[in-house]
């Protein structure tokens, strides 16, 4: 900013070898800084980023492959855009996580019926496939198809079972009446149509190669404009919404994980939004602390496999503190509140206090850069993106000189009830 004819440069390689954050207010130039670094790598033959989008703000972007998770009214469909979620992608602490309420007095015996019944269904379906190698491997938390009907069914029977007693009597079984609040949480969330991506999807889902054929969608990158996958998550409801960002980068980062090493290419996370699903360690609920869990470990050991985050926030002091200590480079536009400012503070050496003294007073779309990827800690202007994303500020003066045009208030509640814009 000091030179306007002068260049900043930041090193690829060391950007995203070990991580980066990208830290700033509401309306400080996120999201062009996002599209401007995405628009670069789009320019690289086999680049493969994957952006998390939980508002639809980069939706237009013509050299992204989209994807989005359904929404009530597209379940059943087929669509190449469509990415469901079949439910038993989840691992038991995820499946736990959606359905037992760990206050309640019997969550014990609602977790060792439930993992039981789950265990027995993924077994019967090995065997119906005549699986044998992963039969003799296979974990609670294995993906393997099983249809949910069956374990409610299961569920139900030793909610009610009784058993043989003394003197030819019945008395209750081991279950009896201890996982009727599990049942109703299973039935209400399986018939809301909110998580149909997850209980609901296509049959194709449901067959054992499913997930491989989920995963090239969302790996490879060998087709044309495949190298940016942007994944709508903004029909997701809120309360599910950490884990299913978990359930994707878990499976993303096993898949590469177990990928031959000569044959694994490397990948990066753009997490926008991330104080949404990634929160510090108070307050935070058994949902969200799966997926931090997740993400802590690729942050402390993703680069040995190819794998890197670029957390994006507008909160840097709401987001996990383990998370950002991992990522070694910082590009913090302007921030204003005091505990964000010291969130960053932190994070940089103390010998540029006085630089980080200016954080509130940035202009848009500047910024500090300190780490790896760059040679000296600089103040910078970003460049504009070709391609915006949809997040511009409202000229609110502007708009409120011009003559009104009367919203469509009557398609605006349609559209809230079928959760649905289009």
């Amino acid at each position: 900013t000091i030179d306007e004819n002068a260049k900043a440069y930041l090193d690829g390689n060391k950007l995203f070898q070990r991580h980066a954050s990208l830290l700033g207010s509401t309306g400080s130039g996120k999201s062009w800084a996002v599209a401007a670094i995405l628009e670069q790598a789009a320019k690289l033959p086999s680049s493969n980023l994957i952006v998390f989008d939980l508002h639809g703000e980069y939706r237009e972007l013509s050299y992204a492959r989209h994807l989005h998770i359904p929404g009530p009214e597209e379940l059943g469909k087929v669509d190449p855009s469509l990415l469901f979620l079949p439910y038993w992608l989840l691992n038991a602490e995820e499946l736990q996580a959606m359905f037992i309420d760990h206050s309640e007095f019997s969550a014990r015996n609602q977790v060792v019926a439930f993992q039981d019944a789950v265990v027995a269904e993924k077994k019967k379906t090995l065997e119906a496939l005549n699986k044998a190698e992963v039969l003799n491997a296979f974990t609670l938390d294995s993906p393997i198809p099983f249809k949910i009907d069956d374990v409610i069914a299961e569920l139900d029977r030793l909610n009610k079972e009784t058993v043989p007693g003394y003197g030819g009597k019945y008395k209750f079984g081991p279950f009896y009446s201890q996982i009727s609040r599990l049942l109703v949480r299973l039935n209400s969330k399986i018939n809301d149509k909110r998580y149909g991506f997850l209980f609901q999807a296509p049959d194709l889902e449901h067959e054992y190669n499913a997930m491989a054929v989920m995963v090239k969608r969302l790996m490879d990158y060998s087709e044309s404009k495949a190298q940016i996958k942007v994944i709508d998550f903004s029909e997701v409801p809120a309360d599910v919404l950490p884990v299913i960002i978990g359930l994707v980068v878990r499976i993303i980062y096993q898949v590469q994980f177990w990928t031959d090493r000569d044959k694994r290419r490397p990948m990066a996370f753009v997490c926008d939004e991330a104080h949404l699903y990634l929160p510090k360690k108070e307050g935070r609920n058994s949902v969200e602390q799966r997926t931090v869990e997740n993400f802590e470990k690729i942050a402390k050991e993703g680069r040995k496999y190819g794998v890197a985050l670029l957390i994006v926030s507008q909160r840097p002091s709401d987001v996990s503190s383990t998370i950002l200590s991992q990522c070694n480079n910082v590009v913090a536009l302007r921030l204003t509140n005091d505990d964000d400012q010291a969130t960053v503070k932190r994070l940089m050496p103390e010998s540029l206090e006085g630089l980080m003294d200016t954080l509130p007073i940035l202009d848009i779309a500047e910024a500090l850069v300190v780490g790896d990827a760059v040679l000296l800690p600089s103040r910078i202007r970003i460049n504009p993106p070709s391609e915006k994303p949809l997040s511009a500020t409202v000229d609110f003066w502007d708009e409120w000189s011009k003559e009104p045009d009367t919203p469509d208030f009557d398609k605006a509640v349609e559209n809230m009830r079928r959760q649905n814009r289009t």
